[in-house]
C-alpha cells in the first residue's frame, strides 16, 4: 500500500494541467456554457485565506461543469491600480509598476500551487495598456453623451504633503504619514451620472430576486434610497433675508410633510451656500465662525461620529403658521444630499431628537399616541398618510412646493489625485476649455520617470507630461493629472474576459463572444462588495448597453457572497497576530487538504472560524481515501454489480446518495452550495465501503467518488482516477436509482444517547427482532448493565438507557 505524498502528486498534476491547456474555454459556441467568476484580487504579493475560500468555491463549480460537458470560462486577473503601490514606492523606494507586476508573478505561483483551474489565456491586469486604452475610450464616449461632468467637491487635504487623502488615509483626523491635521479643500472633480440610471438600477433588482442573496438586494435598494415626498422652501425672515440678499429661501425635501407643524429648527450643512455668504461677509461671531470652519475641515465620515451644531443669526418663517424658525449649522447634514438643508422635527425623528436635545431646542409633538395628527390646525384627526396627501395638494395648489421622487444615490465621483491609476483622458485648453483626447491618441499612459515622495501628485510636477496639444484647435494645452477611481476598472473587467486575447489590442469586445458568454452564471466574492462594486458594475453594463457595446442589462445572473475567515472569533489580521498563511498550509499539508478544509468546515455563506483540529481531520480522510485506493482493481469503466449482500447494498446506496447530493448541490437544488454535506456524505460512503470486500463494488465506488470529489480535491482524485481508470477528463455520472431503493437500512445503536455501533437490517424488521439484534451488536457495552429503557426511532436508531 502506497503512502500519500501530497507534494509529489500535486506538482505532477499541476504540470499536466499547465501543459495540456485543459482549463481554456473552447471556441465552440454551439456547446452549453457556464461563466464562473470569482472577484479578482489586488496584487499585494500574497493571497490570504479569504482569497483561498473565494477561489475554491469558484473552482469547484468550474470543475463540476467541465465534468458535465459544459464549455466553461473561468478566468482570473488583477485589479492592479491603487494606493498600496504608491505607499510601497514611498516606503521601499520601488516603482509602483515594478512592485505591482512582481506581486502578480508571486500570486500566479500561489494560484497554481492551489490547483485553481483558471484560464491563463484570458488573464490580464487592469494596469495593462490595452485595458487602459479601451476604458479611456469609454470615458470619452460617456463624456460626449453627457454622462461625465466636473464640479467642485470637498476633499481630505494634507497641507504639509500637499496631497489629497483617501478616507482610509485619515487617522484620527490626521494624515497617516506625517500626522498633520487634515483639512477639507474644495477641488474640481469628475463625476459619472449614475443617478440618471437610479430608477432602472432599482427596478433591475426585482429580476435578481431568488438569484442574489436577499441581504445584498436589500443593501443595494437602501443605497439607491428611493423616497417620494415634497420639495418646498422656507422663506427667510426679513432681517435674515437682508443679510443674504438673493439667498432668501432655504430649500428642503421631506417625506414627512405631515409633521410640518412639528418643525422647531432648520439645519444646514457646513458647506451650504447661505453659510458661505455669512462667512464671506464676516457676519458671524468668531467662536461660531471657528466652529463652522472646523466642521468644514472634517470629513463626512468623521462628522457622522458625533453630532455638533451652532446657531446662526438667521430665522425662517414657517410656511403655514408663520412662526419664526431658528436656523443652525449641523455637522450631520451633508452638502451632497438633497439641497444640503433639512427641516428638524425632533419629536418624530431620532436624529433630529438627538440634535435638539444636545442644543436645547424645543420639541413639539404633532402625532398623538393613537397615531392621528394633533396641534396641526385644519389637519387634526387625520392619519399621517391622509395628512401627507392633503398638505402636498395644498403646497402644490399654492405654488409653494412640488411632489418629487428623491434618491439617496449620489453621482459617482471618480477623480483621484494620485499617480498609480488610469489617467482621465481630458485636456484643458485656454481657447477651447475642457476637451476630450482624440481616440487615435489612446492610450494616454503614465510617465514612468517620476519621483513618488508623497508630496502632491507627481504628475503635476513632471516637466514634460502635462504639456500637450489641444485635440480641437492644435494650440498648446495642459493634460489632466487626475487618475480614475479603481472601481472604474473593476466595473467592466468581467466583460473583457469574454473576448479572446488576440483581439485585445484591436477592439473592446468580440460581440459574438459577449452574446455567448454573458451574463456571468455565478459570481463569487465577499459581502463587503455588496454595494459599491456590484452597483457600479450594474451601472456600467447599462451604460455600455446604451453605447451599443453589449446587449444585456444585468451582468451577474447569480451571486454567491462568502463569509469571512476568522480565527478565535476574530477577523484574521497581522495586527492581531492571528493570520493563517496559505503558504504554511501548502507546505505542511498540500493544496487538496487546504481546499477540503475550506469546503468542509462551513458552507460558503457562513463565517469560517479556523480550526487546526478540523484541518488534521481532513488530512486523515484524504490519506485514507488515497491509500485505500490501492485495494481497488483497475478497470476501464464501472463494472456491473450483481448478487450483493445487505452490507454491500448499504455501501452502494451510500455511494449513490453522495452522487445524488453532488448533483443537487452543484445545480443549486440545495441553496447556498453546502459542500460540507457533500464531503460528509462521501466520508460516510467510504466508511460503509470499508465494511465490504467486493472488488466490483470497490471499483464502482471509487469511480464515482473520484468524480464527486474532483471539484474539491482535484489532485488526489486525478491521481487515483488516472491510475485505476485511465481517466484524466472526468465525465458525467448518473445516479442509479435502484441502488437507493433499499431492502435494508443502517441503524445506529446508542447507549445513553452516545453512538456506540451500527447495524444493517431488513427495512421491515419488527421491533422485537430489531432490539434483539441491537443487543448482540452492542453486547460489550451492555454486559453486566441494567437496561432501564429501550427506545426505537424507526429507520434511524436504537437507544438503550442503562
Amino acid at each position: 500500500m502506497k503512502h500519500y505524498n501530497a507534494h509529489t502528486i500535486e506538482a505532477r498534476w499541476q504540470n499536466i494541467w499547465a501543459q495540456s491547456g485543459v482549463f481554456e474555454p473552447l471556441k465552440d459556441f454551439s456547446k452549453p456554457k457556464k461563466y464562473i467568476l470569482s472577484m479578482f484580487p489586488y496584487p499585494s504579493g500574497a493571497i490570504h485565506m479569504g482569497h483561498v475560500r473565494n477561489y475554491a468555491i469558484g473552482d469547484a463549480l468550474a470543475r463540476y461543469y467541465r465534468q458535465m460537458g459544459y464549455n466553461v470560462l473561468h478566468p482570473m486577473g488583477f485589479d492592479a491600480f491603487g494606493m498600496p503601490a504608491e505607499n510601497a514606492a514611498i516606503q521601499y523606494g520601488i516603482h509602483p509598476k515594478q512592485w505591482t507586476y512582481e506581486n502578480m508573478s508571486k500570486m500566479r505561483i500561489e494560484f497554481q500551487a492551489l490547483g485553481f483551474s483558471f484560464s491563463k489565456e484570458r488573464e490580464f491586469a487592469t494596469c495593462d495598456p490595452h485595458y487602459t486604452k479601451i476604458e479611456q475610450g469609454f470615458f470619452i464616449e460617456m463624456y460626449k453623451q453627457g454622462l461625465v461632468y466636473q464640479k467642485e467637491a470637498w476633499l481630505n487635504w494634507c497641507p504639509k504633503d500637499k496631497t489629497v487623502l483617501a478616507n482610509e488615509q485619515v487617522v484620527d483626523g490626521k494624515c497617516w504619514r506625517c500626522d498633520t491635521p487634515v483639512v477639507q479643500k474644495q477641488m474640481p472633480q469628475y463625476y459619472l451620472k449614475i443617478t440618471q440610471y437610479a430608477e432602472e438600477l432599482l427596478e433591475g433588482l426585482k429580476t435578481l430576486e431568488g438569484h442574489w442573496p436577499a441581504q445584498v438586494l436589500r443593501m443595494q435598494e437602501n443605497w439607491i434610497g428611493k423616497s417620494q415626498g415634497l420639495a418646498f422652501a422656507f422663506t427667510l425672515a426679513p432681517e435674515s433675508a437682508a443679510l443674504l440678499d438673493s439667498h432668501a429661501q432655504i430649500e428642503v425635501f421631506t417625506t414627512r410633510i405631515d409633521t410640518i407643524y412639528g418643525v422647531t429648527f432648520i439645519a444646514l450643512a457646513p458647506g451650504h451656500p447661505s453659510v458661505g455668504v455669512l462667512l464671506e461677509r464676516d457676519l458671524l461671531e468668531p467662536s461660531i465662525k471657528q466652529a463652522i470652519i472646523e466642521m468644514q475641515n472634517t470629513s463626512a465620515r468623521a462628522r457622522s461620529m458625533e453630532k455638533k451644531g451652532v446657531l446662526l443669526p438667521l430665522y425662517a418663517l414657517h410656511p403655514l403658521s408663520c412662526e419664526r424658525i431658528p436656523i443652525y449649522v449641523a455637522n450631520f447634514v451633508l452638502e451632497s444630499y438633497g439641497s444640503g438643508a433639512l427641516m428638524g422635527v425632533p419629536a418624530h425623528d431620532t436624529r433630529d431628537h438627538e440634535f435638539a436635545t444636545l442644543l436645547n431646542i424645543p420639541i413639539k409633538s404633532v402625532i398623538s399616541q393613537e397615531g392621528l395628527l394633533e396641534h396641526s390646525h385644519d389637519y387634526d384627526g387625520l392619519t399621517p398618510a391622509q395628512a401627507r396627501e392633503k398638505l402636498s395638494d395644498w403646497f402644490e395648489a399654492q405654488g409653494l412646493g412640488q411632489r418629487i421622487t428623491h434618491y439617496r444615490l449620489q453621482d459617482w465621483g471618480i477623480s483621484r489625485q494620485r499617480y498609480w491609476g488610469a489617467l482621465i483622458p481630458m485636456v484643458r485648453c485656454d481657447h477651447c476649455g475642457l476637451v476630450p483626447e482624440k481616440h487615435e491618441n489612446l492610450p494616454i499612459l503614465l510617465p514612468e520617470d517620476v519621483n513618488i515622495d508623497g508630496e502632491g501628485n507627481p504628475l503635476e510636477k513632471h516637466p514634460k507630461f502635462r504639456a500637450c496639444t489641444c485635440p480641437t484647435c492644435n494650440r498648446p494645452a495642459l493634460r489632466e493629472c487626475d487618475t480614475m477611481d479603481t472601481f472604474f476598472q473593476s466595473s467592466w473587467y468581467f466583460l473583457r474576459y469574454a473576448t479572446p486575447k488576440e483581439l485585445w489590442e484591436k477592439e473592446a469586445f468580440d460581440p459574438q463572444a459577449l452574446d455567448y458568454w454573458l451574463g456571468v452564471d455565478e459570481y463569487i466574492g465577499g459581502v463587503e462588495h455588496a454595494i459599491l462594486h456590484l452597483l457600479y458594475a450594474r451601472f456600467f453594463t447599462r451604460v455600455l448597453r446604451d453605447l451599443g457595446y453589449v446587449r444585456l442589462d444585468e451582468p451577474f445572473t447569480c451571486l454567491t457572497t462568502q463569509g469571512m475567515v476568522l480565527k478565535e472569533g476574530a477577523k484574521m489580521s497581522k495586527s492581531k497576530g492571528n493570520v493563517v498563511s496559505p503558504q504554511e498550509i501548502l507546505s505542511k499539508y498540500g493544496a487538496d487538504i487546504a481546499r477540503l478544509y475550506i469546503h468542509f468546515v462551513a458552507p460558503p455563506s457562513k463565517e469560517l472560524d479556523w480550526n487546526d483540529k478540523a484541518l488534521e481531520g481532513g488530512a486523515r480522510f484524504i490519506k485514507r481515501f488515497y491509500e485505500k485506493s490501492f485495494l481497488v482493481l483497475p478497470c476501464d469503466h464501472p463494472p456491473k454489480l450483481e448478487n450483493l449482500n445487505a452490507q454491500e447494498k448499504q455501501a452502494r446506496a451510500k455511494v449513490h446518495t453522495a452522487l445524488q447530493k453532488c448533483h443537487a448541490i452543484f445545480e443549486k437544488k440545495q441553496p447556498g452550495y453546502p459542500f460540507n454535506t457533500l464531503i460528509a456524505a462521501s466520508m460516510e460512503a467510504l466508511n460503509a465501503l470499508e465494511k465490504t470486500s467486493n472488488p466490483a463494488l470497490w471499483s464502482e465506488a471509487y469511480y464515482i467518488l473520484t468524480h464527486i470529489l474532483e471539484p474539491i480535491i482535484p489532485h488526489v482524485c486525478s491521481e487515483i482516477a488516472n491510475r485505476l481508470f485511465k481517466c484524466q477528463n472526468f465525465k458525467p455520472q448518473e445516479v442509479d436509482k435502484t441502488a437507493l431503493e433499499q431492502e435494508s437500512i443502517e441503524i445506529a445503536i446508542t447507549i445513553n444517547g452516545k453512538k456506540r455501533a451500527s447495524m444493517v437490517v431488513a427495512k421491515d424488521l419488527d421491533r422485537d427482532a430489531l432490539l434483539a439484534q441491537a443487543k448482540v451488536e452492542a453486547h460489550k457495552w451492555l454486559e453486566n448493565q441494567e437496561i432501564r429503557k429501550e427506545v426505537v426511532v424507526p429507520a434511524k436508531l436504537v437507544n438503550f438507557v442503562i
